[in-house]
């Protein structure tokens, strides 16, 4: 393990780079992005043996996870030559502007510098060494020091090797990548000056301690945390009569998905009264028909599920309807209690339980349900299980309210990265409301600069009057190519 010293070297190695890279226009810092994602196809069949051995995680979900890995990089990548993430915009001088004679304004967004990101524990490439927070960074033109996680360790150091050779043979500045390992690393990490931003997903106690951290900072920086979430799942009463038995089957495959520890896991299902005989009589066999896998991540992920399940087990008026077992992995759990006593019962609703476990609240109204949905905290994820034709306008409202995410007849854990999509919520999904994947992800690591009567040399390239970049950009209220 490195010590405490190396952290302020690989963030000052790392700065140097940044400001080194600044010379490098939108193509050649595409062109890094993808040289990684090939290096990382080249050694796939070294990476997912080393994380199978580290994570307990399947082969078919780690080549999954490699080549949305991988994919996720090429993207940025386009998106780095489109330049669109830029908000290239241009006011030209106007005397006759309506509140006055107007100067010439250029805005842009620019890199920020430094940013430190966490891996995350439950995805091994995606949300870790090159995963969606450093890929996001690196296509904005800002370095990157990564903190390794400990549940990989090895596959860590070794991506991180594969990265930086990568992104040497391509020409890249040395230090543009770096990488630390550590708790107290990490805490040293967000303290530095020179670190402009952070990413993270991870606990809601760890990622709010480092939260704290950063903005307690003689100069606070923005901590883009992804924390807890319940994802929460609507059965509207004619849902549930029309096709209840395929829901069910629905939701105890979602649920048990990679052992329950994804950040989307539906661990809370709001589902009409007249549903609770059949759930208890028909979906326990369903939820021990479900393969599990190997294991849980770690032994002490494992031991923290069985600690939050009976904590919430042991809130009164919640009845257990399946217990999760204690073996590794451990079988899935099902707790059920009444939507009129949750108000008295709030844990239920504040608890992630990460594994394979849920809680079902029986509403015996539509104004019970929307009581109880108003006292959801933020989410990352809403689904409504509806029909055809049906118009829960009310449900929508407060879910929109509380998610970053909703899905109509869907389940949450898949998160496809694409142009359009949200993965955040209001607090304690994530610290800042913002996305963590797909393109909008970038946008987390740049800052707006305006440049006012500045001569055409002396501005951006993307700012010139001709458009030389040709980028998308908004001249005088109108976006053009032009």
């Amino acid at each position: 393990m490195k010590s405490l010293n190396s952290v302020d070297a690989a963030v000052v190695k790392a700065n140097s780079a940044f400001h080194a890279a600044k010379q490098a226009d939108r193509q050649t810092r595409a062109a890094w992005l993808k040289a990684v994602g090939a290096a990382l196809a080249e050694h796939r069949d070294e990476l997912v043996p080393l994380a199978m051995s580290e994570s307990h995680l399947p082969e078919a979900r780690l080549k999954g996870e490699l080549t949305r890995t991988i994919f996720q990089l090429n993207l940025l990548a386009t998106e780095a030559e489109r330049g669109e993430f830029l908000d290239a915009t241009i006011d030209h001088a106007d005397p006759e502007w309506g509140m006055g004679p107007r100067p010439d304004l250029r805005r842009i967004n620019v890199p920020m510098g430094v940013i430190g990101v966490f891996g995350a524990s439950n995805f091994p490439f995606a949300f870790s060494v090159i995963g969606g927070d450093s890929a996001a960074a690196l296509a904005g033109g800002n370095a990157v020091v990564h903190k390794i996680h400990s549940a990989h360790r090895e596959l860590g150091w070794k991506t991180a090797e594969i990265v930086k050779s990568a992104l040497s043979a391509a020409g890249a500045p040395d230090g543009l990548f770096e990488t630390i390992e550590g708790r107290e690393e990490g805490t040293e990490l967000v303290k530095h000056p020179l670190v402009k931003a952070v990413g993270f997903t991870g606990s809601v106690g760890g990622g709010r301690a480092l939260y704290d951290v950063a903005a307690s900072r003689p100069n606070p920086i923005p901590f883009y945390g992804e924390l807890g979430s319940l994802n929460p799942v609507v059965i509207t009463e004619r849902a549930w009569d029309e096709r209840g038995s395929d829901i069910l089957a629905g939701f105890a495959g979602s649920v048990t998905m990679g052992v329950g520890q994804f950040c989307t896991k539906p661990g809370l299902v709001f589902a009409p009264l007249a549903a609770e005989e059949t759930v208890n009589a028909e979906l326990p066999d369903l939820l021990a028909q479900q393969a599990l896998g190997p294991g849980m991540l770690t032994e002490g992920i494992r031991d923290s599920f069985l600690s939050a399940f009976e904590s919430v087990k042991s809130v009164d008026n919640v009845e257990t309807v399946v217990g999760a077992g204690t073996q590794n992995p451990p079988s899935p759990g099902l707790l059920q209690i009444k939507a009129a006593d949750v108000e008295a019962a709030r844990q239920v609703l504040e608890t992630e339980m990460f594994g394979p476990a849920a809680v079902i609240i029986y509403y015996a109204s539509q104004a019970e349900l929307l009581q109880v949905l108003e006292l959801l905290e933020g989410q990352l994820t809403g689904t409504l299980q509806t029909v055809d034709g049906e118009n829960p306008a009310e449900v929508i409202s407060i879910l929109t309210e509380k998610c970053g995410r909703l899905l109509r007849n869907g389940w949450p854990t898949g998160v496809t990265v694409s142009y359009a999509q949200n993965h955040g919520g209001p607090y304690p999904s994530s610290t800042i409301q913002s996305t963590s994947v797909g393109t909008a992800a970038v946008g987390r690591f740049l800052r707006p600069v305006a440049f006012q009567d500045f001569e055409q040399a002396d501005l951006p390239v993307e700012l010139q009057d001709g458009n030389p970049a040709k980028v998308y950009r908004r001249v005088d209220g109108e976006w053009t190519i032009d």
